[in-house]
């Protein structure tokens, strides 16, 4: 039997010497390993080889090979090709139904797949792990993780998670979450510059200094407010009369920068994040900085997932490190 997608053998053949009865082959799907039995009840779904792994949280090549020493046993076909769908044979809907019927005299296992806990301050979240944290759970449909977004210090120490990413200021003392973590690790330094949409702004006209600002409005995320490195800008927000807009989301933030002609404070990796986007570097003699850290909970029970996250954070941050380099 051929598993590949999309394209197989179309309609169901037979397998040389396939002699036995239907109900003599099909009393053998009570000896059908339930792990087994599992993959085929799934297969047969999701109509669809690499959903129905995912769902199950294996490789799809282990799920094929499974699939077709199970054919190989029954010496029945059991899944054709429709054009470019994949469907039972009619052998297969015959064990289909068998299997259903046996499940409920015995229970096919169900496997509990632990509930991991991540926090994570929100940009980071949206510019850097949100697209990583997407891809393993399109190959793990399995999987069972909360999110959490981190908008504050007082998100985090009010947070209860297994892993933590969050930003904290440079050259302080380091303040974490609450509950007792293993030793931190810095991820990464990060620098902050204004920035502007380069649609809307030409490279000759753009401002290089603060008084250039007057002319454009200025957009700031009101969590930045009580960060105490960007005091600069800060103090620039405050001395406006006019011209400032202040915003709860950082998305929207965002947007208002893509969309409204407007300059807001970001992290210097944005350009590589958003290419429509370009700092604006000199307006300010001070420079601003935040730290990226991260830490798992000392309590933490379900090792081998939490260690999975960590690894997938790691990377994701060592693969972009030329983000946050000058």
């Amino acid at each position: 039997m051929s598993l590949t997608e999309p394209t197989g053998r179309q309609g169901a053949g037979e397998y040389p010497g396939q002699t036995q009865s239907s109900a003599s082959w099909l009393a053998l799907a009570a000896e059908i390993e339930p792990q087994v039995a599992q993959y085929f009840l799934v297969s047969a779904r999701c109509g669809c080889f690499m959903q129905a792994a995912r769902s199950l949280n294996i490789k799809s090549t282990v799920l094929r090979k499974q699939l077709m020493l199970l054919e190989e046993h029954l010496r029945r076909a059991l899944f054709c090709y429709q054009g470019s769908a994949l469907s039972l044979s009619r052998e297969g809907q015959q064990l289909q139904a068998q299997l259903i019927a046996l499940a409920h005299e015995r229970k096919l296992p169900v496997i509990e797949q632990p509930l991991i806990r991540l926090a994570v301050a929100e940009s980071i979240l949206h510019d850097i792990l949100g697209r990583d944290l997407i891809a393993l759970l399109r190959r793990n449909a399995s999987a069972r993780l909360e999110v959490l977004s981190l908008d504050s210090p007082l998100a985090l120490q009010a947070v209860s998670a297994d892993v933590v990413v969050w930003l904290a200021e440079p050259e302080q003392p380091l303040t974490g979450p609450s509950f007792a973590t293993h030793a931190p690790v810095c991820l990464a330094e990060l620098t902050y510059l204004p920035h502007i949409a380069k649609r809307y702004s030409r490279v000759a006209a753009r401002p290089d200094s603060l008084d250039d600002l007057a002319d454009y409005m200025l957009v700031q995320w009101q969590q930045d407010a009580q960060v105490e490195s960007f005091g600069p800008w800060n103090e620039l927000v405050e001395q406006r009369l006019a011209g400032v807009v202040q915003v709860q989301a950082y998305e929207l933030m965002l947007e208002m920068i893509r969309c409204s002609a407007c300059i807001g404070l970001l992290p210097a990796y944005m350009s590589h994040f958003d290419r429509g986007l370009t700092a604006l570097p000199g307006l300010f003699a001070q420079g601003m900085a935040r730290q990226v850290w991260m830490a798992t909970n000392a309590r933490v029970e379900h090792h081998e997932s939490v260690a999975l996250i960590v690894e997938l954070i790691r990377n994701t941050f060592n693969e972009r490190k030329e983000w946050f380099e000058l």
